[in-house]
């Protein structure tokens, strides 16, 4: 199993487009900033979009076409699964 997440630093905010097999984990490692990067520079720790997937494969490839999707196409997803912009995490996603 494997997922493909979105993570922003509040409503509108910076996204980050991520996968990973162990989401609880990776958001953990995110929102406490244990590593350097684009996510901690920009102070991006909220899980706001995750699709779940049984093949790591395809994971990956959902996450390079989202990567290349127009941030407006990002926001449509992000409001439609989640107008509030909830942290997904406060909520047990996994």
């Amino acid at each position: 199993m494997a997922y493909v997440y979105i993570m922003a630093s509040g409503r509108n905010g910076t996204f980050y487009v991520g996968v990973t097999t162990d989401l609880s984990r990776r958001g953990f490692e995110h929102s406490s900033k244990q590593t350097d990067g684009f996510t901690a520079r920009h102070g991006v720790s909220k899980l706001v979009w995750a699709e779940r997937f049984d093949s790591v494969t395809d994971a990956i490839a959902r996450e390079k076409q989202l990567k290349k999707w127009k941030r407006a196409w990002k926001l449509a997803l992000i409001e439609e699964a989640n107008p509030d912009w909830r942290d997904l995490f406060e909520f047990g996603l996994e």
